[in-house]
């Protein structure tokens, strides 16, 4: 084989195993997640599609649908987004009131994203659960997603080091062994993987659809559960798989 050749399918597959390294994920993250009196009730949310870990951004058009689920009720807030930029992509802000104790489920559905890469569309059902004022009831509830993980350990208050359990739900149904792929947000990017290996790790749930992970470190950490819807989508006039995620994002703290 000529030099030449050799090198450019060396930098082909090198590009392939990258791209292959990150994932892309859904992201809404808080400006507080537990929400104590005396502190800023005012939530700011940052809305984004990126590669949390190598803080690689994609362009979020306005979602589909943004809302916040607060003891069982559903309040849209997708009119509230207001457009902003994060590293030159389209992101997207908004700001909530806390005015009661609660658990606050905000989540996010993006509009279908064509990925050329996958040969495929994805849209990643996103949410994080902040609470308030002492309430501890209803962060292990369901809200109706199209897919979603529902936390069996609190998705809130915990250490670094901690185990944190979900089960993976597809049309309101556990999915035995789903893939779940695990990112640190890297966001000021202070951080390197030794190896593209470790940029997002990736774990599988049991029969039940039951994950398990102990985060290494404190931060925001993002699992993502992947599944291919059974409907299809066209573009350019052919029929493409849908990738579904369902992601949920989880801070863990360093012990003081």
């Amino acid at each position: 084989m000529k030099k030449g050749t050799f090198l450019v399918l060396f930098l082909v597959l090198t590009l392939v195993t990258a791209g292959r390294a990150s994932a892309h994920y859904g992201m809404v993250i808080p400006s507080d997640q537990m929400v104590m009196q005396g502190e800023d009730t005012n939530i700011k949310l940052h809305l984004l599609f990126w590669h949390p870990f190598e803080g690689h951004g994609m362009e979020l058009v306005k979602p589909a649908k943004f809302a916040v689920v607060v003891s069982g009720k559903e309040t849209n807030l997708t009119g509230s987004l207001k457009p902003t930029r994060t590293k030159g992509h389209q992101t997207w802000t908004a700001s909530y009131k806390i005015k009661r104790p609660g658990v606050y489920v905000f989540h996010m559905e993006p509009q279908p994203y064509w990925e050329p890469a996958e040969d495929c569309y994805i849209i990643h059902y996103t949410k994080v659960v902040v609470t308030a004022f002492g309430d501890d009831e209803g962060w292990d509830e369901e809200i109706g997603l199209k897919t979603e993980i529902v936390p069996l350990s609190k998705p809130y208050g915990l250490y670094a080091g901690n185990v944190f359990q979900g089960i993976v739900k597809l049309d309101g149904k556990p999915v035995p062994y789903a893939e779940v792929e695990v990112e640190y947000y890297n966001k000021d990017g202070r951080y390197a993987a030794p190896t593209d290996y470790m940029v997002t790790q990736t774990i599988k749930a049991d029969s039940n659809g039951v994950f398990t992970y102990a985060a290494p470190k404190a931060g925001w950490w993002g699992f993502a559960a992947l599944n291919t819807s059974d409907t299809k989508k066209k573009h350019q006039g052919e029929d493409k798989d849908i990738e579904l995620g369902a992601v949920l994002w989880v801070k863990f703290h360093d012990m003081k």
